[in-house]
């Protein structure tokens, strides 16, 4: 791949709400059609400022009326040399002597409603409850279970009904071999029983380490533990599955079929849903449309509950003791 310098700083130009840029003094082109000189002006400033690599190409078109009392509109297109272009609007002082970059977002809508967890079985609190905490998880995650044995009880304990938890997928297949098959066996259980897709889901993240290890195997001569394997994981995934589904009484004929298609095509409706919302790593929480990545302090989803609490109106509880991680967390790498 070749180099592209700069790329953090164009990234960074890019996404700021608002930038002023000095273009020169010059008076406005009578036709909407800028002059030569104005667009190299225009075109060469965002590159300076920007500090926009070589690779980049820089096209500005012409110029319209604003909606903005005192400026003109005018299309920058930018890009990488040989791939598509994307537009950007830009102002235009009416005497050319200046540049803006305005960017505008639509706030009408809840963001707590940017993640539905429509269809998934939860924990806590009504569909009424004031905040929805909607994780998407990985059951091969070490940090994901790390962050499931701090945040419940812990969540559940200083919140009540006032949350509610929903679990998504989101295997990272390329280092987690058996995550998608655990992930079809929870949705699966999940299909008859909500208590038994969570009985399923705190058994596989408390037992991490272990899967995968045959219990049969002992370790060599100088005391290394023996190799994980795909098709033990397998076997004790299924195990794990079925097992549960018998202690929730749940139709045992419709579960083992389930188990045995392996039917991911929900599992890719969740990898999709994170992709368009930007996850690119797991765990993922969206507390009422706030995305907090990684295995985090629980201060800070305390903090992000308790922020939510609070626009709509509603008093946070005061703080428990937290939950020692060390002690809590699964024994894995």
């Amino acid at each position: 791949m070749p180099n592209r310098p700069h790329l953090p700083r164009a990234a960074a130009f890019l996404a700021l709400l608002v930038s002023f840029l000095t273009v020169g003094c010059r008076a406005q082109t009578p036709s909407d059609v800028l002059s030569p000189d104005m667009a190299r002006r225009i075109a060469l400033t965002i590159r300076a400022k920007a500090q926009l690599p070589f690779n980049y190409d820089v096209k500005v078109g012409d110029r319209k009326p604003s909606l903005q009392a005192g400026w003109d509109e005018v299309t920058v297109f930018l890009g990488e040399h040989d791939k598509p272009l994307k537009p950007m609007a830009f102002l235009v002082s009416k005497d050319g002597k200046t540049l803006a970059q305005m960017n505008t977002f639509d706030l009408s809508k809840d963001p707590k409603t940017l993640v539905s967890d429509a269809g998934r079985p939860a924990r806590g609190g009504s569909e009424a409850a004031p905040v929805d905490i909607v994780v998407f998880d990985d059951l091969e995650c070490p940090f994901c279970a790390r962050m499931h044995a701090e945040m419940f009880p812990a969540v559940l304990n200083r919140y009540g009904d006032k949350v509610r938890i929903a679990y998504k997928d989101n295997p990272l297949t390329q280092i987690h071999p058996w995550a998608t098959h655990a992930a079809v066996d929870a949705d699966c259980l999940a299909q008859q029983s909500n208590a038994g897709y969570w009985n399923l889901v705190d058994h596989l993240h408390e037992h991490l380490a272990d899967i995968g290890v045959d219990p049969s195997a002992k370790p060599g001569p100088d005391g290394k533990q023996p190799e994980k394997s795909l098709a033990v994981a397998v076997v004790q995934l299924d195990r794990a599955t079925l097992d549960e589904g018998r202690r929730e009484k749940v139709n045992e004929a419709k579960l083992e079929a389930c188990v045995k298609k392996q039917d991911d095509a929900p599992v890719r409706a969740g990898l999709a849903e994170g992709e368009q919302l930007n996850v690119n790593g797991v765990p993922a929480l969206f507390i009422n449309g706030e995305m907090i990545t990684g295995a985090v302090p629980i201060e800070y989803v305390y903090r992000a509950i308790d922020s939510a609490l609070t626009a709509q109106g509603i008093t946070p509880p005061p703080a428990v003791p937290l939950p020692s991680l060390d002690e809590a967390a699964p024994k894995s790498n």
